[in-house]
């Protein structure tokens, strides 16, 4: 499923990955390049397969685990608000 920011949320790209503003708590968070492709990959319109295999296609990691990192990833991001 693609993902998209919630309102008030806004992304830059940085030499280390990605940050996040979240503009309603004034928070910040920080991907690393692994997060950073997950997240651009289904923000791009891919699901969660598509960023599984642009994770093991980039990186050494097993495709398990890569689901499981994906997965993690997408569920916090829904949980703390900042994704759709």
């Amino acid at each position: 499923m693609a993902l998209r920011f919630g309102a008030g949320v806004s992304a830059a790209d940085t030499d280390y990955g990605t940050v996040l503003l979240d503009e309603r708590s004034g928070e910040y968070w920080e991907l690393n390049p692994t997060g950073s492709l997950v997240v651009k990959t289904l923000m791009a319109g891919g699901d969660e397969a598509d960023a599984v295999a642009a994770l093991t296609g980039a990186f050494e990691i097993e495709p398990a685990q890569a689901r499981h990192d994906v997965e993690a990833l997408v569920r916090q991001l829904r949980t703390s608000g900042l994704a759709a």
